[in-house]
Protein backbone atom coordinates (compact mmCIF):
# COMPACT_ATOMS: atom_id res chain seq x y z
CA UNK A 1 0.00 0.00 0.00
CA UNK A 2 2.46 2.38 0.70
CA UNK A 3 3.86 1.82 -2.95
CA UNK A 4 0.56 2.59 -3.72
CA UNK A 5 0.66 5.88 -2.19
CA UNK A 6 3.54 7.01 -3.69
CA UNK A 7 2.35 6.64 -6.84
CA UNK A 8 -0.75 9.03 -5.56
CA UNK A 9 1.86 11.30 -4.49
CA UNK A 10 3.58 11.98 -7.91
CA UNK A 11 2.63 15.28 -8.35
CA UNK A 12 4.96 18.01 -9.88
CA UNK A 13 6.25 22.27 -9.97
CA UNK A 14 8.08 24.45 -11.39
CA UNK A 15 8.68 28.34 -11.81
CA UNK A 16 5.97 30.19 -13.53
CA UNK A 17 6.93 31.71 -17.13
CA UNK A 18 5.56 35.40 -17.73
CA UNK A 19 2.26 34.94 -19.54
CA UNK A 20 2.24 35.65 -23.03
CA UNK A 21 0.58 38.43 -24.80
CA UNK A 22 -3.83 38.00 -24.99
CA UNK A 23 -4.48 37.61 -28.49
CA UNK A 24 -7.42 39.64 -29.82
CA UNK A 25 -10.65 38.49 -28.79
CA UNK A 26 -13.50 39.03 -31.76
CA UNK A 27 -16.22 41.44 -30.46
CA UNK A 28 -19.40 39.38 -30.98
CA UNK A 29 -22.82 41.21 -30.32
CA UNK A 30 -26.37 38.87 -29.24
CA UNK A 31 -29.51 40.84 -29.10
CA UNK A 32 -32.13 38.80 -27.12
CA UNK A 33 -33.25 36.04 -28.92
CA UNK A 34 -36.45 35.96 -30.66
CA UNK A 35 -39.85 34.81 -30.40
CA UNK A 36 -42.87 34.82 -33.46
CA UNK A 37 -45.47 35.09 -30.89
CA UNK A 38 -45.18 34.74 -26.88
CA UNK A 39 -46.75 31.65 -25.99
CA UNK A 40 -47.41 30.73 -22.06
CA UNK A 41 -46.23 27.02 -21.63
CA UNK A 42 -47.59 24.46 -19.97
CA UNK A 43 -45.91 24.31 -16.56
CA UNK A 44 -44.84 28.30 -16.72
CA UNK A 45 -43.26 30.62 -18.27
CA UNK A 46 -43.27 32.03 -21.80
CA UNK A 47 -41.29 31.51 -24.93
CA UNK A 48 -39.95 34.88 -24.73
CA UNK A 49 -38.85 34.50 -21.13
CA UNK A 50 -37.07 31.58 -22.31
CA UNK A 51 -35.59 33.38 -25.49
CA UNK A 52 -34.06 36.14 -23.16
CA UNK A 53 -32.92 33.31 -20.52
CA UNK A 54 -31.34 31.39 -23.05
CA UNK A 55 -29.79 34.74 -24.37
CA UNK A 56 -28.08 35.09 -21.11
CA UNK A 57 -26.58 31.94 -21.19
CA UNK A 58 -25.39 32.13 -24.24
CA UNK A 59 -23.71 35.43 -23.56
CA UNK A 60 -22.04 34.04 -19.97
CA UNK A 61 -21.13 30.67 -22.21
CA UNK A 62 -19.07 32.99 -24.25
CA UNK A 63 -17.48 35.93 -22.23
CA UNK A 64 -15.51 32.94 -20.00
CA UNK A 65 -13.58 32.14 -23.36
CA UNK A 66 -10.63 34.50 -24.37
CA UNK A 67 -11.08 34.09 -28.23
CA UNK A 68 -14.61 36.25 -28.31
CA UNK A 69 -15.86 39.19 -26.33
CA UNK A 70 -19.66 39.31 -26.34
CA UNK A 71 -21.52 42.83 -26.69
CA UNK A 72 -24.89 42.67 -24.95
CA UNK A 73 -27.23 41.05 -24.48
CA UNK A 74 -29.48 44.20 -23.09
CA UNK A 75 -33.14 43.27 -22.81
CA UNK A 76 -34.32 46.83 -24.31
CA UNK A 77 -32.79 45.60 -27.33
CA UNK A 78 -35.73 45.26 -29.44
CA UNK A 79 -34.28 42.47 -32.26
CA UNK A 80 -38.03 41.69 -34.60
CA UNK A 81 -38.27 38.09 -35.84
CA UNK A 82 -37.35 38.36 -39.51
CA UNK A 83 -34.26 39.69 -38.45
CA UNK A 84 -33.12 36.50 -37.15
CA UNK A 85 -32.45 35.12 -40.80
CA UNK A 86 -32.04 38.76 -42.14
CA UNK A 87 -29.70 41.14 -40.03
CA UNK A 88 -28.85 44.57 -40.60
CA UNK A 89 -25.20 44.62 -40.82
CA UNK A 90 -25.08 47.97 -41.07
CA UNK A 91 -26.27 48.52 -37.80
CA UNK A 92 -23.49 45.96 -36.19
CA UNK A 93 -20.72 47.45 -38.31
CA UNK A 94 -21.19 50.76 -37.29
CA UNK A 95 -20.36 49.42 -33.62
CA UNK A 96 -17.75 47.49 -33.95
CA UNK A 97 -18.80 43.87 -34.00
CA UNK A 98 -17.62 41.46 -36.09
CA UNK A 99 -19.70 38.48 -35.53
CA UNK A 100 -23.54 38.35 -34.67
CA UNK A 101 -25.70 35.82 -33.24
CA UNK A 102 -29.37 35.46 -33.11
CA UNK A 103 -32.09 32.93 -33.00
CA UNK A 104 -35.40 32.47 -31.79
CA UNK A 105 -37.73 30.78 -29.62
CA UNK A 106 -40.99 29.16 -30.79
CA UNK A 107 -43.74 26.90 -29.13
CA UNK A 108 -45.08 23.75 -30.59
CA UNK A 109 -48.30 22.01 -31.08
CA UNK A 110 -46.93 18.75 -29.03
CA UNK A 111 -45.77 20.93 -25.79
CA UNK A 112 -41.92 21.39 -27.15
CA UNK A 113 -39.91 23.98 -28.26
CA UNK A 114 -38.24 25.23 -31.28
CA UNK A 115 -34.86 26.42 -30.69
CA UNK A 116 -33.20 28.28 -33.61
CA UNK A 117 -29.79 29.87 -34.36
CA UNK A 118 -28.00 31.50 -36.32
CA UNK A 119 -24.30 33.05 -36.83
CA UNK A 120 -23.08 35.69 -39.16
CA UNK A 121 -19.91 37.13 -40.34
CA UNK A 122 -20.75 40.70 -39.77
CA UNK A 123 -18.03 42.06 -42.22
CA UNK A 124 -19.09 39.66 -45.15
CA UNK A 125 -22.62 39.93 -44.58
CA UNK A 126 -23.07 36.77 -44.70
CA UNK A 127 -24.12 33.31 -42.81
CA UNK A 128 -21.25 31.65 -40.48
CA UNK A 129 -23.77 28.63 -39.58
CA UNK A 130 -27.07 27.67 -38.08
CA UNK A 131 -28.47 24.82 -35.48
CA UNK A 132 -31.90 24.30 -34.90
CA UNK A 133 -33.45 22.31 -31.61
CA UNK A 134 -36.86 20.26 -30.50
CA UNK A 135 -36.55 20.16 -26.68
CA UNK A 136 -39.08 20.26 -23.88
CA UNK A 137 -38.92 23.81 -22.17
CA UNK A 138 -36.68 21.89 -19.41
CA UNK A 139 -34.36 21.34 -21.67
CA UNK A 140 -33.58 24.88 -23.10
CA UNK A 141 -30.45 25.37 -21.66
CA UNK A 142 -29.05 22.33 -22.96
CA UNK A 143 -30.06 24.09 -26.52
CA UNK A 144 -28.68 27.27 -25.59
CA UNK A 145 -24.70 25.86 -24.88
CA UNK A 146 -25.24 23.97 -28.30
CA UNK A 147 -26.02 27.52 -29.65
CA UNK A 148 -22.69 28.83 -27.83
CA UNK A 149 -21.37 26.41 -29.41
CA UNK A 150 -22.13 26.61 -32.69
CA UNK A 151 -20.96 30.21 -32.45
CA UNK A 152 -17.41 29.39 -31.16
CA UNK A 153 -16.50 26.76 -33.39
CA UNK A 154 -17.73 28.67 -36.53
CA UNK A 155 -15.30 31.66 -35.66
CA UNK A 156 -12.47 29.85 -33.72
CA UNK A 157 -12.32 26.63 -35.19
CA UNK A 158 -11.96 24.96 -32.06
CA UNK A 159 -14.66 21.86 -31.00
CA UNK A 160 -17.45 22.95 -28.48
CA UNK A 161 -16.80 23.50 -25.23
CA UNK A 162 -20.16 24.36 -23.63
CA UNK A 163 -22.35 21.24 -24.24
CA UNK A 164 -20.15 18.87 -22.30
CA UNK A 165 -19.48 17.76 -18.36
CA UNK A 166 -17.07 18.02 -15.94
CA UNK A 167 -16.58 15.28 -13.54
CA UNK A 168 -14.93 15.76 -9.94
CA UNK A 169 -14.95 14.45 -6.56
CA UNK A 170 -17.15 16.78 -4.87
CA UNK A 171 -15.87 17.04 -1.02
CA UNK A 172 -18.22 18.42 1.95
CA UNK A 173 -18.15 18.56 6.03
CA UNK A 174 -14.18 18.76 7.84
CA UNK A 175 -11.64 16.38 9.94
CA UNK A 176 -12.83 12.62 9.41
CA UNK A 177 -16.04 13.42 9.02
CA UNK A 178 -15.34 14.91 5.28
CA UNK A 179 -16.85 12.95 2.70
CA UNK A 180 -15.89 12.57 -1.62
CA UNK A 181 -18.52 11.73 -4.04
CA UNK A 182 -17.91 11.52 -7.37
CA UNK A 183 -20.33 14.22 -9.12
CA UNK A 184 -20.78 15.58 -12.36
CA UNK A 185 -21.78 19.04 -13.95
CA UNK A 186 -22.33 20.82 -16.87
CA UNK A 187 -19.51 23.22 -18.16
CA UNK A 188 -20.86 26.16 -16.69
CA UNK A 189 -20.96 24.52 -13.12
CA UNK A 190 -25.03 23.80 -13.49
CA UNK A 191 -27.20 20.51 -12.99
CA UNK A 192 -24.55 18.51 -10.61
CA UNK A 193 -25.38 14.98 -10.48
CA UNK A 194 -24.09 12.83 -7.46
CA UNK A 195 -23.21 9.55 -8.74
CA UNK A 196 -21.27 7.37 -5.19
CA UNK A 197 -23.01 7.70 -1.73
CA UNK A 198 -19.86 9.08 -0.03
CA UNK A 199 -19.32 6.40 1.79
CA UNK A 200 -15.84 5.35 0.62
CA UNK A 201 -12.74 7.38 -0.23
CA UNK A 202 -12.57 8.01 -4.38
CA UNK A 203 -10.68 9.55 -6.53
CA UNK A 204 -9.76 9.97 -10.63
CA UNK A 205 -13.06 9.62 -12.03
CA UNK A 206 -12.49 9.95 -15.87
CA UNK A 207 -15.19 10.85 -18.45
CA UNK A 208 -15.70 8.70 -21.02
CA UNK A 209 -15.23 10.84 -24.59
CA UNK A 210 -18.53 11.52 -24.76
CA UNK A 211 -20.04 11.64 -20.77
CA UNK A 212 -21.62 8.88 -20.55
CA UNK A 213 -20.00 6.68 -18.21
CA UNK A 214 -17.06 7.48 -15.10
CA UNK A 215 -14.44 5.44 -14.40
CA UNK A 216 -12.76 6.13 -10.98
CA UNK A 217 -10.81 4.64 -8.27
CA UNK A 218 -12.93 3.74 -5.30
CA UNK A 219 -11.45 2.69 -1.57
CA UNK A 220 -14.61 0.62 -0.64
CA UNK A 221 -13.49 -2.90 1.18
CA UNK A 222 -10.07 -0.95 1.89
CA UNK A 223 -7.90 -1.42 -1.41
CA UNK A 224 -7.72 1.06 -4.48
CA UNK A 225 -10.03 -0.52 -7.57
CA UNK A 226 -11.56 0.81 -10.29
CA UNK A 227 -15.41 1.07 -10.53
CA UNK A 228 -17.17 2.48 -13.57
CA UNK A 229 -20.84 4.55 -13.49
CA UNK A 230 -23.35 5.31 -15.61
CA UNK A 231 -23.84 8.78 -15.68
CA UNK A 232 -28.06 8.48 -16.46
CA UNK A 233 -28.80 5.43 -14.41
CA UNK A 234 -26.13 5.62 -12.21
CA UNK A 235 -25.68 2.22 -12.06
CA UNK A 236 -22.16 0.97 -10.56
CA UNK A 237 -19.72 -2.02 -11.66
CA UNK A 238 -16.41 -3.21 -11.69
CA UNK A 239 -13.42 -3.14 -14.16
CA UNK A 240 -11.86 -5.84 -13.33
CA UNK A 241 -13.03 -9.07 -11.31
CA UNK A 242 -10.84 -10.16 -8.54
CA UNK A 243 -9.43 -8.17 -5.60
CA UNK A 244 -6.57 -6.38 -7.79
CA UNK A 245 -5.31 -3.26 -6.73
CA UNK A 246 -6.40 -0.82 -9.71
CA UNK A 247 -6.53 2.66 -10.13
CA UNK A 248 -6.04 5.74 -12.55
CA UNK A 249 -8.17 5.21 -15.44
CA UNK A 250 -8.13 6.40 -18.63
CA UNK A 251 -10.38 5.92 -21.68
CA UNK A 252 -9.04 5.83 -25.08
CA UNK A 253 -10.71 8.51 -27.67
CA UNK A 254 -13.11 6.34 -29.15
CA UNK A 255 -14.34 5.49 -25.82
CA UNK A 256 -13.29 1.60 -27.18
CA UNK A 257 -10.44 1.05 -24.63
CA UNK A 258 -9.41 1.83 -20.68
CA UNK A 259 -5.58 2.39 -19.70
CA UNK A 260 -5.17 2.37 -15.95
CA UNK A 261 -2.35 1.34 -13.22
CA UNK A 262 -2.05 -2.07 -11.62
CA UNK A 263 -0.24 -3.66 -8.48
CA UNK A 264 0.86 -7.40 -8.36
CA UNK A 265 3.69 -7.32 -6.15
CA UNK A 266 5.84 -4.15 -4.77
CA UNK A 267 5.12 -2.19 -8.67
CA UNK A 268 2.54 -1.05 -10.09
CA UNK A 269 2.48 -1.25 -14.10
CA UNK A 270 0.42 -0.16 -16.91
CA UNK A 271 -2.25 -1.93 -18.14
CA UNK A 272 -5.19 -1.64 -20.78
CA UNK A 273 -8.33 -3.28 -21.31
CA UNK A 274 -11.97 -3.08 -23.04
CA UNK A 275 -14.20 -0.65 -21.95
CA UNK A 276 -17.13 -3.49 -21.66
CA UNK A 277 -14.47 -5.95 -20.00
CA UNK A 278 -12.26 -8.78 -21.14
CA UNK A 279 -8.85 -9.67 -19.77
CA UNK A 280 -6.39 -7.13 -19.15
CA UNK A 281 -2.93 -6.44 -21.10
CA UNK A 282 -0.09 -5.48 -19.15
CA UNK A 283 2.49 -3.06 -21.26
CA UNK A 284 4.51 -2.25 -19.12
CA UNK A 285 7.61 -4.66 -17.19
CA UNK A 286 10.16 -1.94 -15.76
CA UNK A 287 11.55 -1.82 -11.79
CA UNK A 288 9.20 0.89 -10.32
CA UNK A 289 5.96 3.23 -10.23
CA UNK A 290 4.06 3.30 -13.69
CA UNK A 291 0.70 5.08 -12.91
CA UNK A 292 -1.53 7.86 -14.80
CA UNK A 293 -1.39 6.81 -18.55
CA UNK A 294 -3.36 8.97 -20.89
CA UNK A 295 -3.97 8.35 -24.68
CA UNK A 296 -2.76 10.11 -28.19
CA UNK A 297 -6.17 11.03 -29.50
CA UNK A 298 -5.50 8.67 -32.48
CA UNK A 299 -5.08 5.68 -29.70
CA UNK A 300 -1.35 5.04 -31.07
CA UNK A 301 0.12 6.23 -27.94
CA UNK A 302 0.23 6.06 -24.50
CA UNK A 303 1.75 8.83 -21.95
CA UNK A 304 2.63 8.03 -18.33
CA UNK A 305 4.42 8.73 -15.87
CA UNK A 306 6.71 6.21 -13.99
CA UNK A 307 9.97 6.39 -11.59
CA UNK A 308 11.93 4.25 -13.41
CA UNK A 309 14.78 6.88 -13.61
CA UNK A 310 14.82 7.65 -10.07
CA UNK A 311 12.34 10.71 -10.00
CA UNK A 312 8.90 10.70 -11.36
CA UNK A 313 8.95 11.50 -15.09
CA UNK A 314 6.87 11.45 -18.11
CA UNK A 315 6.98 8.54 -20.66
CA UNK A 316 5.74 7.77 -24.00
CA UNK A 317 4.95 3.90 -25.54
CA UNK A 318 3.10 2.69 -28.35
CA UNK A 319 -0.39 1.13 -27.43
CA UNK A 320 0.90 -1.74 -27.42
CA UNK A 321 3.50 -0.75 -24.80
CA UNK A 322 6.62 -0.79 -27.26
CA UNK A 323 9.28 1.74 -27.65
CA UNK A 324 9.29 3.29 -24.12
CA UNK A 325 11.25 6.42 -24.04
CA UNK A 326 11.39 9.28 -21.77
CA UNK A 327 9.87 12.63 -22.62
CA UNK A 328 10.39 15.17 -19.63
CA UNK A 329 13.73 16.35 -18.15
CA UNK A 330 13.62 19.47 -16.52
CA UNK A 331 14.22 20.19 -13.10
CA UNK A 332 11.70 18.35 -10.09
CA UNK A 333 9.12 15.83 -10.51
CA UNK A 334 6.59 15.28 -13.25
CA UNK A 335 3.17 13.57 -13.18
CA UNK A 336 -0.67 13.09 -14.28
CA UNK A 337 0.28 13.70 -17.38
CA UNK A 338 -2.53 13.88 -20.10
CA UNK A 339 -2.62 14.75 -24.45
CA UNK A 340 -4.46 16.88 -25.43
CA UNK A 341 -7.49 16.30 -27.50
CA UNK A 342 -5.54 17.95 -30.72
CA UNK A 343 -2.49 16.01 -29.99
CA UNK A 344 -0.42 18.61 -29.75
CA UNK A 345 0.42 19.00 -26.28
CA UNK A 346 0.23 16.68 -23.13
CA UNK A 347 -0.36 18.65 -19.75
CA UNK A 348 1.21 17.51 -16.11
CA UNK A 349 1.73 19.04 -13.06
CA UNK A 350 5.37 19.53 -11.86
CA UNK A 351 6.85 19.82 -8.47
CA UNK A 352 9.51 21.62 -6.78
CA UNK A 353 10.57 22.83 -3.82
CA UNK A 354 8.02 25.82 -3.73
CA UNK A 355 5.33 23.80 -4.67
CA UNK A 356 3.20 22.60 -7.84
CA UNK A 357 2.47 24.04 -10.74
CA UNK A 358 0.66 23.39 -14.26
CA UNK A 359 2.16 23.13 -17.32
CA UNK A 360 1.99 21.84 -20.92
CA UNK A 361 4.65 20.37 -23.11
CA UNK A 362 5.01 19.05 -26.87
CA UNK A 363 4.29 15.63 -27.06
CA UNK A 364 8.14 15.67 -29.04
CA UNK A 365 9.30 16.42 -25.49
CA UNK A 366 10.07 20.61 -26.67
CA UNK A 367 8.23 23.47 -25.81
CA UNK A 368 7.76 22.80 -22.52
CA UNK A 369 6.04 25.92 -20.46
CA UNK A 370 4.30 26.72 -17.00
CA UNK A 371 1.24 27.67 -17.40
CA UNK A 372 -0.10 28.46 -13.38
CA UNK A 373 1.78 30.42 -10.13
CA UNK A 374 0.18 28.83 -7.74
CA UNK A 375 2.04 26.51 -5.41
CA UNK A 376 -0.74 24.40 -5.31
CA UNK A 377 -2.15 23.67 -8.55
CA UNK A 378 -2.09 19.80 -9.73
CA UNK A 379 -3.73 17.97 -12.50
CA UNK A 380 -4.71 19.54 -15.36
CA UNK A 381 -6.99 18.10 -17.87
CA UNK A 382 -8.00 19.29 -21.12
CA UNK A 383 -10.94 21.34 -22.36
CA UNK A 384 -12.10 19.60 -25.90
CA UNK A 385 -11.12 22.93 -27.84
CA UNK A 386 -7.31 22.06 -26.69
CA UNK A 387 -6.90 25.47 -25.89
CA UNK A 388 -7.73 25.32 -21.91
CA UNK A 389 -7.34 23.06 -19.33
CA UNK A 390 -9.28 22.51 -15.66
CA UNK A 391 -7.06 21.81 -12.72
CA UNK A 392 -7.42 21.78 -9.00
CA UNK A 393 -6.39 24.19 -6.85
CA UNK A 394 -5.96 24.29 -2.68
CA UNK A 395 -6.17 27.98 -0.47
CA UNK A 396 -4.10 28.03 2.92
CA UNK A 397 -6.97 26.10 4.83
CA UNK A 398 -6.57 22.93 2.40
CA UNK A 399 -9.90 23.62 0.80
CA UNK A 400 -9.77 22.87 -3.02
CA UNK A 401 -11.16 24.11 -5.55
CA UNK A 402 -11.52 23.78 -9.63
CA UNK A 403 -10.29 26.84 -11.38
CA UNK A 404 -9.84 26.81 -15.82
CA UNK A 405 -6.66 28.43 -17.14
CA UNK A 406 -5.86 28.81 -20.75
CA UNK A 407 -3.12 27.72 -22.81
CA UNK A 408 -1.54 31.49 -23.07
CA UNK A 409 -1.09 30.90 -19.32
CA UNK A 410 -3.89 33.74 -18.09
CA UNK A 411 -4.92 34.38 -14.73
CA UNK A 412 -7.00 30.91 -14.14
CA UNK A 413 -10.82 31.48 -13.53
CA UNK A 414 -12.67 29.81 -10.63
CA UNK A 415 -15.17 27.31 -12.03
CA UNK A 416 -18.45 27.41 -9.88
CA UNK A 417 -19.25 23.91 -8.76
CA UNK A 418 -21.87 23.06 -5.72
CA UNK A 419 -19.05 21.89 -2.96
CA UNK A 420 -15.26 22.23 -2.90
CA UNK A 421 -13.97 20.15 -5.32
CA UNK A 422 -10.68 18.19 -6.59
CA UNK A 423 -9.87 15.82 -9.74
CA UNK A 424 -11.53 17.40 -12.18
CA UNK A 425 -12.04 15.73 -16.00
CA UNK A 426 -13.78 17.17 -19.00
CA UNK A 427 -15.69 15.24 -21.44
CA UNK A 428 -15.97 16.28 -25.09
CA UNK A 429 -19.59 17.05 -26.65
CA UNK A 430 -21.97 14.72 -24.38
CA UNK A 431 -24.08 11.97 -26.46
Amino acid sequence: MRTFIAALAMFGVALAAPAAADPPATVIAIPPLSTPTDTKLEGGGTTLGIAWQATQLIATDLRATSELYPVGPDQKDFYSYPEVTAPSFPRWRSKGVKALVTGFVQARSDGRLTIGCYVYDVDKGRELGRKGFVVSPGDWRRAAHKCSGLAYSVITGAPDIFDTRIAYVAESGSGPARTKKVAVIDSDGNNQVTLTKGDSFVITPRLSPGAQTIAFTSFSGGNPHIELVNVETGVQRPLLSGKFMSFSPSFSADGKRIAFAMMQGINSDIYVIGAAGGMPQRLTTAPGIDTTPSYSPDGTKIVFESDRSGSPQLYIMNADGSDQRRLSFGSGWYSAPEWSPDGKWIAFTRRASDGRRVGVIHSDGTNEKILTRGTTDEGPRWAPSSRELVFQRSDASGRQALYRVTLEGEEPRLVATAQDGSDPDWSGVVD
